[in-house]
C-alpha cells in the first residue's frame, strides 16, 4: 500500500527531521513516499540500484546478504534510517532488507536529504550520530561473536530481543531457529539445545516462537560466558 503522508504533523518524525525548519518539512513531504510492507516483504535488495533514502517508520526489519552464505547483519525497529552509507556513496544495496514484522517504510529521495545535510547543520549532526550508534552495535555484536561462547551469544540475543526491540519481558521471536543461529553464528542444533537448557532451568519459557524472560539476571550472567 502506497500513501501520501504529512511530514509536517507525522508525530515518527526522525530526531534529524525534527531539526527541519517548516518550509523543509514541507519540502520533504512532496519527496516522499510511505509503502506499507507485509511480514517477509522485500524492502529492498542486495545489488540493487538505490536511489532513495529508507526510513522505517514503524516495524521491524533485518538487514542480511544473499546467497548460499547469507548472513543477518542485524535487526532493528523503527524509528530507524536503513542503508545510508550505501546510498550515499556507491548507489548500489550491499545487503537486502526485508520484514520481520508488518512495517512502514518512507521512501526520501536522496538528493532533498543532501541538501538537508548541507543546509541544516543540527540535520547533518543528528544523521551523524545515527550512523554512529549503528556503527558501534555493529561493533559491539562483532565482539560478542568472537568471545562469546554458544551460551553467552543466544543470552545476548534474547536480552537485546527483550531489552531493544519489544521492551518487553514476554515477546514473539520473529526468526526461525535456523535465521537465529545465523543471526549469532551458531548452528540450528545449538539454537534448539540451548533453548531447551535455558527453559528447563526456568530462565525463560517458551511455547512454539513465545519467549518469556523469567530470570533476566541469570542472562546477563551467561551473557558473559
Amino acid at each position: 500500500m502506497i500513501s501520501n503522508i504529512s511530514c509536517s504533523t507525522c508525530i515518527i518524525k526522525s530526531s534529524a527531521a525534527k531539526a527541519l525548519s517548516p518550509e523543509q518539512l514541507n519540502e520533504l513531504g512532496n519527496n516522499c513516499v510511505q509503502i506499507d510492507f507485509k511480514k517477509g516483504d522485500v524492502i529492498f535488495k542486495e545489488g540493487t540500484f538505490s536511489v532513495n533514502i529508507t526510513y522505517l517508520r514503524e516495524g521491524v526489519v533485518k538487514l542480511h546478504t544473499e546467497g548460499k552464505a547469507s548472513q543477518i547483519l542485524k535487526i532493528t525497529k523503527g524509528p530507524k534510517y536503513l542503508g545510508i552509507p550505501t546510498t550515499f556513496e556507491e548507489k548500489i544495496n550491499h545487503y537486502s532488507a526485508t520484514a520481520l514484522e508488518d512495517s512502514h517504510i518512507c521512501f526520501i529521495h536522496t538528493n532533498i536529504f543532501k541538501s538537508f545535510i548541507e543546509e541544516n547543520k543540527k540535520f547533518a549532526y543528528e544523521i551523524i550520530v545515527e550512523l554512529c550508534n549503528s556503527e558501534l552495535e555493529l561493533f559491539q555484536k562483532c565482539v560478542n561473536r568472537t568471545k562469546n561462547n554458544v551460551y553467552g551469544r543466544l543470552a545476548h540475543a534474547l536480552l537485546f530481543f527483550q531489552e531493544k526491540i519489544y521492551e518487553s519481558n514476554s515477546f514473539h521471536l520473529p526468526l526461525s531457529r535456523e535465521e537465529l543461529g545465523n543471526f549469532i553464528n551458531i548452528t540450528r542444533e545449538s539454537v534448539s539445545r540451548v533453548l531447551t537448557e535455558l527453559d528447563t532451568d526456568k530462565i525463560i519459557k517458551i511455547k512454539g516462537k513465545q519467549i518469556e524472560i523469567l530470570n533476566a539476571d541469570a542472562l546477563r550472567k551467561l551473557s558473559a560466558v
